[in-house]
Parts: C-alpha cells; structure tokens; sequence
C-alpha cells in the first residue's frame, strides 16, 4: 500500500482556515484521493478533552510549559490513533494545525526556547513531519477583526496585537527555513482569490502525489 501524503494548515486566528481547509480536501477529493481530516489540539475524544481545557477560560491560569505539553500530550494521541494509521493506509491527511502551532505560539508567542519544543517534537513525532504545509497569512489586524466578528472567542483568541505579531513572524520565519514544505497564501484578498491560490496548490500537490 502506498503511504499517504500529510499535509497542515497553519496560520494566525481570523486567516480563513476552516473555509480554505474544506476548499483543499473538496479538491484532493476530486483528484481521487481519500482525506482524513482533522485538528489540533483536538481530532480524538481524548485530544478533544485536552482542547477544551487549553482553549477553555477558567480560574486558574494555564503557564506557558503546561500548555506546551498539553499540546503535545494531544499531539501523541491524535498522532499515533489517527494520522499514523491513516497514513500507512495510504490515505491523505490533512490538519489544521501540527507542530509548527507549537513553534509559533508557544515558542514564538509564549517565548519557551526552541530546544525544548524540537525536544518533545523528536520524541513525540519519531521524524513524522507534513509534506506540505500551507500557511495562511495576513497582517495580524485583519485576523483579529474577522475574530471579533466570531462567537465567543477562546482563551488564545483574547490574545493582544503583539502575541499574535510574534506568532506571525515566526511562523514566516520557519517559511523561510523550509520553502520547499512551505506554500505561503496570501490570506488577506478575497474569497475567490485566496480560493484561486488554494487550488494551484492542490494541483500542484495531487501532480507530486501520484
């Protein structure tokens, strides 16, 4: 059986993930492939329950190592009871959000050095990395408007401008350092734009995949 292809999703609150993510796999899914889709932190009933307590407002503050590990705790079960077995399958896996969440966020965002998050990245992933990652970016007050206009926002979206312009560099940085992983959208156009570019991608990702 041939393995399958990973790909992510990444970006900033308010860039259109959920929109451009069901637009990819419609696509991968006319190209003839089966897609598993699914999330981060979340995509099991066990990680869904660790979302909630990472996303979800409480009394008691969540320190930045707590969340770092809590992400990967989710990370290793979404890992090995889905995205291992779907890929050996030969399926497509597509997820909003992997590891390069944890670099931007609790990295770049929360300022936990790097060392430490390639150190659970090591042992949690045993080398699984996505072939392809699509990173959705725009300017970090665009993102944030469209959140405003979202229900009530979870305990990252309450974050203020300089976290969120922290989390974007990075995650343009790491763009930087793997531009043949990386497929940078423009995500502050229109619908029908940001869609043209999705589907170049998916094209071009179907003609490597076959």
């Amino acid at each position: 059986m041939t393995t399958g292809k990973f790909i992510t999703v990444e970006g900033i609150e308010g860039v259109g993930k959920s929109t451009n993510m069901r637009r990819l796999i419609d696509r991968l899914e006319s190209g003839g492939k089966t897609v598993v889709e699914t999330r981060e932190p979340g995509g099991t009933p066990t990680a869904e329950r660790i979302r909630e307590v990472v996303l979800g407002h409480a009394e008691e503050p969540i320190p930045a190592t707590a969340e770092l590990l809590l992400m990967f705790a989710a990370r290793s079960v979404l890992v090995e009871n889905v995205i291992r077995p779907a890929l050996k399958a030969g399926k497509w896996v597509v997820s909003d959000r992997f590891v390069d969440a944890s670099r931007a966020y609790q990295g770049g965002g929360r300022g936990i050095p790097a060392d430490r998050i390639e150190a659970l990245a090591a042992w949690v992933l045993d080398e699984l990395e996505p072939d392809a990652t699509l990173l959705l970016d725009a300017p970090v007050q665009t993102g944030m408007a469209r959140t405003s206009s979202r229900g009530e926002p979870d305990r990252l979206d309450g974050e203020q401008a300089a976290f969120y312009s922290r989390v974007r560099e990075t995650y343009l940085a790491l763009a930087d350092a793997s531009p043949d992983r990386f497929h940078i959208v423009d995500a502050s156009g229109t619908i029908e734009e940001v869609g043209t570019r999705i589907d170049e991608i998916a094209a071009r990702l179907l003609s490597i995949g076959h």
